[in-house]
């Protein structure tokens, strides 16, 4: 029997770490891969990561449109609410065996709640993190209790999942898929890349990207404050910045890197990336800055520091190429500055060694009975 695995992507923040496990499962000709959409990849009309995905050779089987129309707390539960009105409808009609899904997300616990009624066995990756200074953390954990197979990134993190009571024989330490893309993806040239982003040649550059603490009332400030330390870097560094995530005041959030945006020669926006430009980025700039997990996942890989502003990331584990520091702009301005002058030639990334899709797919073939999975023991440490 062909096990139907059905993945849930709700933006960039899950699909950039998913594509290689996915890829494994589409091509693998013992399962069948389904996949559904929902969260940002359905928001806005200038939206391009559909057609990034159908690009990569990925078919779209459903969509579930949240209407994320506004970032404040009501809309978010309110979209969160259709999200698992429509996953319920999804999940009949797709009839799958597993549900994969990856990370710590509101769009992706809606899923995880709808396939949890419809008694459908949850496949969860990167499980058992922490993320101190965002609700990420309590829905990541609340996402690992309704799962029942773990592909978690590192040993901490497998450790906190069993310690939530998970059957050991389930929980699997493979690492970050997103370190599989960095071991397959072909990088560009600096002089392919800039020219695709509309960046000018700069001898310094850095890449940034600033999303709302959810678990915090002043991410516009502190968005602020990294805005005013960027100008104070002056205009002959090149300054990448990326989009943020639909999160409570993520608006305002944008709103305020746009101004700045707009305000500055020497800074080019880019809502996405997408897999190739992103890694391309990482080999060609001297630093990250922000608060993004990605700046602990990959950027390490890439033997370049990480500027970890704020709580949004507290918690995980980190590198040595990792510099944590306080939002405010001096203290800002002074990691990065820093950061510039900082060797990571000899960091290595605790994250795994980019072989995690590989070892996700043999755990999944291995399944033959994938409703057995459903009732789950509390396992004391």
């Amino acid at each position: 029997m062909t096990l139907k695995v059905c993945a849930v992507s709700g933006g960039r923040a899950d699909w950039g770490l998913l594509t290689t496990p996915l890829a494994a499962i589409r091509d693998d000709n013992e399962l069948e891969l389904q996949l559904v959409v929902t969260g940002q990849h359905l928001a806005g009309h200038n939206s391009t990561s559909l057609d990034a995905i159908k690009a990569q050779g990925f078919n779209i089987d459903a969509r579930v449109d949240m209407l994320l129309s506004a970032d404040h707390p009501v809309a978010i539960t309110k979209s969160t609410g259709l999200g698992m009105i429509g996953f319920a409808d999804v999940f009949r009609d797709l009839q799958p065996d597993l549900v994969l899904v990856l990370g710590d997300r509101y769009e992706i616990m809606a899923a995880v709640q709808a396939a949890m009624i419809a008694r459908i066995p949850i496949a969860h990756i990167c499980g058992g993190d922490t993320t101190e200074g965002a609700i990420d953390e309590a829905i990541r954990h609340a996402i690992t209790k309704m799962s029942h197979i773990h592909f978690v990134t590192n040993s901490d993190a497998e450790r906190r999942v069993k310690q939530l009571g998970e059957n050991p024989d389930y929980v699997f330490n493979v690492g970050s898929p997103g370190i599989d893309n960095i071991r397959l993806t072909e990088t560009l040239r600096p002089d392919v890349l800039l020219p695709s982003i509309g960046l000018n040649k700069y001898d310094r550059n850095i890449l940034v990207t600033f999303h709302p603490i959810t678990l915090e009332t002043d991410s516009e400030q502190q968005c602020t404050e990294l805005v005013e330390a960027l100008k104070k870097l002056g205009n002959d560094i090149g300054i990448i910045i990326t989009g943020t995530n639909a999160d409570t005041d993520g608006k305002g959030v944008d709103h305020i890197i746009q101004k700045f945006i707009q305000s500055q020669d020497n800074v080019i926006g880019v809502e996405t990336l997408g897999a190739q430009r992103y890694f391309s980025a990482l080999t060609y700039v001297d630093c990250v800055v922000g608060n993004s997990s990605s700046g602990l996942y990959e950027a390490p890989s890439f033997k370049i520091p990480t500027v970890n502003i704020g709580k949004r990331q507290g918690g995980r584990l980190k590198a040595d190429s990792v510099l944590d520091c306080p939002p405010k702009c001096s203290a800002i301005l002074a990691t990065i500055e820093k950061a510039l002058n900082f060797d990571c030639s000899s960091v290595s990334n605790p994250y795994g060694n980019g072989f995690a899709s590989e070892k996700i797919l043999k755990i999944l073939k291995s399944i033959k009975n994938p409703r057995s999975l459903l009732v789950k023991k509390f396992f004391d440490v």
